[in-house]
């Protein structure tokens, strides 16, 4: 059998166009008719197991994992895909909750391996997703949650036909490839949607929302907008900063909400309406005859389990990782710490890739910051943090480039005072990096990692 270096390889030999140049988002690039005959070749596993689709900007990863847990707690057995990963690539084919065990990816890449060697086309994204859906089939999931990987409209998981198509939050992002207005990119977020079957938005800006509407319409699906069709309330604040709690309620029972009281142990005001919007999800599902009770939604809400978004990992000084890597999410950041978390000063670690507009950024978090610290992203397509800098000082702020993120860590903990907030923020890669520098730092297990230099 494969080695898990040697399946990796595999996968990591193709084109990559999550850690390269994204060409333009075209179908003469991002063919979907390869993806059908890829699963084609595999005996169409996708339609083995029930789905649900979720696309968006912000959110897709959290509502993903959400809905995952609620199908959980119902007794279903699900597969859940979603990139990018951690700490390792094995977090993104998910089985009942549990990274792919290594043993089993490597039995599934040695019987894709002569389908994929007559298939030089096929992309690194494309084989993911193919192994995840064949995985899914093979170990008898009910159902597959399946997070896109960019996009929508030519994204490899839009073979699926899903019983629930969900978008979140959208907002610009990737503009390069997608568009550079916000309408652009809701049309392509909103390719999921497909003839007849339901689609739930979560809140959107009017030109997005009307995007959407039309594209709804034109399909003859039944659509859901969450904030007029469901709504959400925050409860009470929880001063132990690890979970909050929530109602939801449909239009028309904001004095009898059909959800009163769940816990959610995400924080963020952007988490509430994540939360809304896969219980919008699940309610169609419940529609349609899945058997899913509303205390199996409480229990999955519960207990689900997305690090590194606005995650406290430590106290005095506060210390919270948070994947933010476009201007949008990071303002959504800066607004909700303050209104979750007691703290004096901010310092900011921050770290970003060429594609995420690390100015723009930087523009947003040193305002509100007493010191910047400057790292390199573990990404090929990382800034250099001696340019974060220059960014920084033409913008008027002082800013210092660490040689490693483990150093920065250690230094900013170790000088600020005890009621300050050290924010590490910028890229999932970095909220990554900065999660295992802490683990060295306190002496905790590290988490799981894949072989160097494999992707």
């Amino acid at each position: 059998m494969l080695s898990y270096r040697e399946a990796l390889g595999i996968i990591f030999e193709r084109m990559d166009f999550e850690r390269g140049e994204r060409p333009p988002y075209v179908e003469r690039v991002y063919r979907l008719s390869r993806v059908h005959e890829l699963l084609a070749a595999m005996g169409d596993p996708h339609r083995t197991y029930r789905s649900v689709h979720i696309a968006g900007t912000k959110g897709k990863g959290s509502v993903t994992a959400m809905v995952d847990a609620v199908l959980r707690a119902a007794g279903f057995r699900t597969g859940m895909y979603t990139s990018p990963h951690l700490h390792t690539f094995r977090e993104r084919v998910r089985l009942d909750g549990a990274p792919i065990l290594e043993s089993d990816l490597c039995r599934m890449m040695e019987r894709m391996s002569p389908i994929l060697a007559t298939r030089p086309e096929v992309t690194v994204f494309e084989i993911i997703t193919a192994l995840a859906m064949w995985t899914y089939a093979e170990k008898g999931m009910d159902w597959g949650v399946f997070e896109v990987g960019l996009g929508g409209r030519l994204d490899a998981t839009n073979v699926l036909e899903p019983e629930v198509s969900v978008i979140t939050s959208i907002s610009l992002d990737h503009i390069n490839v997608l568009g550079d207005t916000l309408e652009a990119i809701a049309g392509e977020k909103a390719g999921i949607i497909k003839p007849h079957i339901p689609v739930v938005t979560a809140p959107q800006r009017p030109g997005a929302l009307g995007v959407i509407e039309s594209t709804a319409e034109r399909h003859e699906a039944p659509l859901v907008v969450v904030g007029r069709d469901w709504h959400w309330r925050r409860g009470p604040r929880d001063t132990g900063m690890t979970e909050q709690r929530l109602d939801i309620y449909s239009a028309g029972h904001k004095a009898s909400p059909e959800y009163t009281g769940l816990t959610l142990p995400l924080l963020g005001a952007h988490q509430l309406e994540n939360a809304c919007t896969a219980v919008a999800a699940i309610e169609v599902l419940r529609e349609q005859g899945v058997k899913i009770e509303r205390e199996d939604v409480r229990r999955g809400l519960a207990n689900v389990d997305w690090p590194g978004r606005m995650e406290v990992l430590g106290r005095a000084p506060l210390v919270v990782v948070d994947g933010a890597h476009n201007p949008y999410s990071v303002q959504r950041l800066l607004d909700t710490l303050g209104e979750y978390l007691d703290f004096e000063r901010v310092h900011v670690i921050f770290g970003a890739g060429m594609t995420h507009r690390p100015k723009a950024l930087i523009e947003l978090l040193l305002p509100a910051s007493h010191s910047a610290h400057m790292v390199r992203a573990p990404h090929p397509k990382a800034t250099p943090p001696d340019e974060l800098v220059e960014m920084a000082q033409e913008m008027g702020h002082k800013a210092r480039a660490w040689d490693s993120l483990q150093g920065a860590l250690e230094g900013v903990v170790r000088d600020a005072e005890t009621s300050d907030l050290v924010l590490i923020t910028g890229s999932l890669f970095v909220v990554a990096a900065a999660r295992e520098a802490w683990a060295r730092l306190h002496g905790l297990p590290l988490p799981p990692s894949d072989p160097p230099g494999v992707y």
